[in-house]
């Protein structure tokens, strides 16, 4: 769905959420203008970094010293 027609849906929605408030839309106009903000505010970046969390950070043990190949040897 292109932009131009999520604003148009959205702007729908906050029509008929303010008119269900105000008693001029059935029940059901209300239960789909939940659930059309339900999901936008679902898709938002914010609720989506709540919703995944922090990325874990793997634990880094410590390298072991190794033996050096440069040594010299008498």
């Amino acid at each position: 769905m292109d932009e131009s027609t999520k604003h148009l849906l959205d702007a729908t929605s906050i029509f008929t959420a303010v008119g269900t408030m105000l008693s001029w839309l059935p029940h059901l106009a209300s239960l789909f203008t939940i659930v059309w903000l339900g999901i936008r505010i679902y898709e938002t970046k914010t609720v989506q970094k709540l919703v995944k969390g922090k990325p874990k950070v793997a634990k880094v043990e410590p390298r072991k010293p190794q033996a050096s190949s440069n040594r010299v040897k008498k």
